[in-house]
């Protein structure tokens, strides 16, 4: 018993189990890597696709014969080469006759071979394929030792280990697998594009990466389509790595009833049912307006996908919507990794080239190397054999003469000198060969046969002429096979901007005293007459209020300035859309803001990069202490995520206002008390971006006295001054009302404030042409025009703007906006006339029409 334990103690080896499970893990990686999940950078192929052409090959199913069924072919690889499941076999095999996935189709299938719309493939006992012309090329030579040949998985057979391939494969076709540790994905390629590429290549092999993309300019996708942009591309291509963006190819079709969005090609990859489903999702759920229907008419003729537009609908709004938010527009993310000498490398275009290139100068001198001493052989033995005819009487004495073959042979190798190859052959050379004719045929054989020695030799011996044979090669096949590019390039990616996306309408934006940020449009809110109770404005928590409500248009930039003196931008149409009763979105989660700043000025700016508009513009700053700033709009052209320092504030005050002017603006700010100082902004010197400022105006010494806010005046004859209290009243003066002093003053009075008025709360310069637009802390906003509130003295208390209903309600915010005399006019209108009109207020908006809204109080375009 103890010797029997003794001996099992002894066959237990004790192992570290860290280390056994990092051996084999490496063990098992490496199998994946190498021999199951990346391609060879020489023929472009993984294991699974190389033994079933070297299968297929073997059983004579060439593209010239019938075709023979998939389980027959999935069966000889299986049995023969591959030891894996049947179901990994049958799909690499389907993918090499799908013609939507391959750019070059290596087997020619027939039966179901899946679609494009994701369906599988009928089951291999009812499919049938056979080699394509191109699939047979990639084995050219094979059987002239120009690959080496390894061990099948039982050692029984030989198999290639890489195909002596005329064809780039890896970047004409493609390929992607996920590996341990890593994964490939490489686009596929224009098979003339390439062959160019590489005959440039050949001849000079220093050519740079710029230079490949004039005959290589970017992928080409078997689906068509766009390739949109060329900066991934040159990434990919110089890298390895890199983000090509694809967008469908889409036309906008009209009939006398509606516009219809024709697809006529996606993107690469993109699986044609899951498209069409998405975007009915995306109707359904109402994330995505103005479609009717989608119907996928795909026939003989193409593949067709005809999205229909509503009548009332943007058709080009909708498709770059959709190019947005579906797979209409997709990115192929290119990580070109493929095995070079059995170890995984990142390859850019030239490496992949170059690789290729040197395969085909292996195969080419392999080639040559067999063809010679083949022809060597040969030409040997018709050496000993004219060596005969030329003394045929002679010989047939020997032969006579012997009394076995060997004898024979062993007495005319002494008589002429012959080895036994040679004399093998004279002994088994035919009567018919003495013949005048066949003597003549081997004197021309011989002859040939030593002009293409002379030929190898040069191959062999002259680089220059085996360059020349490698570019005939590499052209014959693109002279055969080669075609046009299928998918179109847009170099300039600018080509499609996001505003392609949305209308340039008019909205407003409303900002609540909690930090909620929206956009609505224009034509939501309904004018009242002046003294309405009004209507319910926006759905808000407890205690908040719509503090802010500004007018815009949607490609409009903003240029939001905290009370902390920060500045951050956004585009109008990146502003949450919702309607007057909609609470919106909180600022703090669209920008950068600290926990304890918020956001109460902002401009609207129509772009950021006209030199000339940004050079003859300021941006003036007033705080809450009447300190004013004046710095170049230019200072703030350059949005960052986390936004800028826009002005220096000192403890205690805060932002309270921000304008743009033109250097030849007047400035009037108004304080709580009802006072206003009007003077020019040539008062203020121009100051750096992170200076605090100089006084603008006095403020009283009660402790409750702030700046309300500030306008610009451009047009002192025709503008005019609203002022709005607390409690509801407001009224109109003449700007001439207001002397114009220096900066610092005390001011004017404004506005006669009583008990009955309340505190002042807004400033606006305005004209007959606006409407105003009142908000109160209790949510309630009545639109009412301008032209109602009739001119009066500077030093009046004015009239009832809005009634307050509820008890210790007070007015909040104060906005002006443009006359909604337009919107009245739509149902007596044409769609024609209507459309001028709202033209006419998008300009209005940008500041294009100075005529009707001449004061430019938030921006001057």
């Amino acid at each position: 018993m103890d010797d029997n334990q003794t001996i099992d103690q002894d066959r237990i080896l004790k192992i570290n189990i860290e280390e056994e499970m990092k051996s084999s893990y490496i063990d098992y990686s490496m199998s994946v890597i190498v021999a199951r999940a990346l391609p060879d950078v020489r023929d472009g192929f993984k294991p699974v696709h190389r033994r079933i052409l070297y299968g297929m090959r073997g059983i004579g199913n060439f593209s010239n014969q019938p075709y023979k069924k998939c389980a027959r072919v999935v069966g000889e690889v299986l049995g023969k080469y591959h030891p894996h499941g049947d179901s990994s076999v049958y799909g690499a095999l389907v993918r090499m006759g799908q013609e939507w996935n391959m750019r070059y189709r290596l087997i020619d299938g027939q039966g179901n071979f899946g679609s494009v719309d994701g369906d599988s493939p009928a089951a291999m006992r009812y499919t049938e394929c056979r080699l394509s012309k191109m699939g047979e090329h990639i084995m050219d030579d094979i059987e002239k030792e120009t690959v080496d040949m390894v061990n099948n998985f039982d050692d029984t057979l030989k198999e290639p280990s890489v195909m002596p391939t005329k064809i780039p494969n890896l970047l004409v076709n493609g390929g992607n697998g996920i590996a341990v540790g890593m994964a490939t994905n490489i686009p596929t390629h224009n098979l003339t594009e390439v062959i160019n590429g590489c005959c440039a290549y050949i001849d000079n092999p220093d050519i740079t990466t710029d230079e490949l993309m004039e005959f290589i300019p970017a992928p080409d996708f078997p689906t068509g389509a766009y390739i949109y942009g060329l900066q991934g591309v040159k990434d990919a291509y110089e890298t390895g790595r890199g983000k090509v963006i694809m967008r469908a190819k889409a036309e906008i079709e009209s009939d006398d009833q509606h516009d219809k969005i024709v697809v006529t090609e996606i993107p690469y990859g993109v699986n044609k049912q899951q498209l069409i489903e998405y975007i009915a999702e995306l109707v359904k759920e109402g994330r995505l307006e103005g479609i009717s229907n989608v119907n996928d008419e795909t026939g003989r003729q193409g593949m067709r996908i005809v999205v229909d537009v509503k009548r009332d609908a943007n058709a080009n709004v909708i498709l770059n919507k959709l190019f947005k938010m579906t797979a209409l527009q997709s990115s192929f993310s290119v990580n070109c990794i493929a095995l070079v000498k059995g170890r995984p490398q990142l390859l850019s275009l030239r490496e992949c080239i170059g690789h290729f290139v040197d395969h085909r100068r292996d195969v080419t001198i392999r080639r040559t190397q067999f063809d010679l001493k083949k022809a060597q052989e040969r030409a040997h033995i018709l050496e000993g054999l004219i060596i005969a005819c030329d003394n045929i009487d002679e010989v047939v004495h020997i032969i006579r003469a012997s009394k076995t073959p060997s004898e024979a042979q062993t007495n005319l190798e002494k008589r002429f000198e012959l080895d036994e190859l040679q004399s093998k052959a004279i002994v088994d050379m035919r009567l018919s060969q003495l013949t005048g004719l066949r003597m003549e045929q081997l004197h021309q054989e011989f002859n040939e046969l030593m002009e293409l020695i002379k030929d190898l030799q040069e191959i062999l011996d002259n680089p220059q002429r085996c360059k020349e044979v490698m570019k005939q090669e590499l052209i014959e096949v693109k002279d055969k096979y080669g075609d046009e590019r299928r998918t179109e390039i847009i170099p300039d990616e600018h080509e499609f901007n996001a505003e392609d996306f949305y209308p340039n309408d008019p909205v407003v934006i409303t900002i609540s005293h909690l930090g909620y940020i929206k956009r609505t449009p224009l034509a939501d809110f309904k004018e009242q007459a002046r003294g309405g109770v009004g209507s319910k404005g926006a759905r808000t928590r407890d205690n908040d209020f719509t503090e802010f409500i500004y007018p815009a248009t949607m490609h409009q930039t903003m240029l939001f300035f905290t009370r902390k003196g920060r500045c951050y931008w956004m585009k109008c149409y990146d502003i949450p859309e919702g309607d007057r009763n909609s609470k919106g979105r909180a600022i703090q989660n669209m920008l950068a803001l600290e926990a304890d700043d918020s956001v109460n000025a902002f401009l609207r700016i129509r772009g950021l990069d006209d030199d000339e508009f940004l050079d003859s513009h300021n941006v003036v700053f007033v705080t809450k202490q009447g300190i004013v700033k004046k710095t170049s709009l230019r200072a703030y052209s350059r949005p960052r995520t986390n936004g800028v320092l826009a002005i220096n504030i000192k403890e205690g005050d805060e932002v309270v206002d921000v304008r743009l002017t033109n250097g030849q603006n007047e400035l009037i700010i108004a304080d709580r008390n009802g006072r206003a100082c009007r003077f020019n902004e040539k008062h203020i010197r121009v100051m750096g971006r992170v200076s605090t400022g100089v006084r603008g105006m006095r403020l009283d010494d009660d402790g409750q006295d702030e700046v309300v806010g500030m306008i610009v005046v451009n047009d002192p004859e025709n503008e005019t001054v609203m002022v709005v209290s607390e409690e509801g009243y407001g009224k109109r003066s003449m700007v001439e009302d207001y002397r114009l002093t220096n900066r610092g003053g005390k001011g004017v009075k404004t506005l006669n404030i009583t008990e009955k008025t309340g505190k002042l709360v807004a400033i606006k310069s305005v004209t007959d042409e606006n409407d105003l637009m009142i908000i109160n802390k209790s949510g309630v906003v009545i639109r009412m025009s301008v032209a109602e509130c009739r001119v009066m003295g500077r030093a009046t208390q004015g009239v009832r703007l809005i009634n307050l209903t509820k008890k210790n309600d007070v007015i909040a915010s104060v906005c002006k906006v443009m006359s909604s005399e337009l919107e009245e006019q739509v149902e007596e209108e044409s769609r024609a006339q209507w459309a001028k009109k709202t033209e006419n207020i998008k300009n209005t908006f940008s500041g294009e029409d100075k005529q009707t809204e001449p004061d430019n109080e938030d921006e001057q375009e």
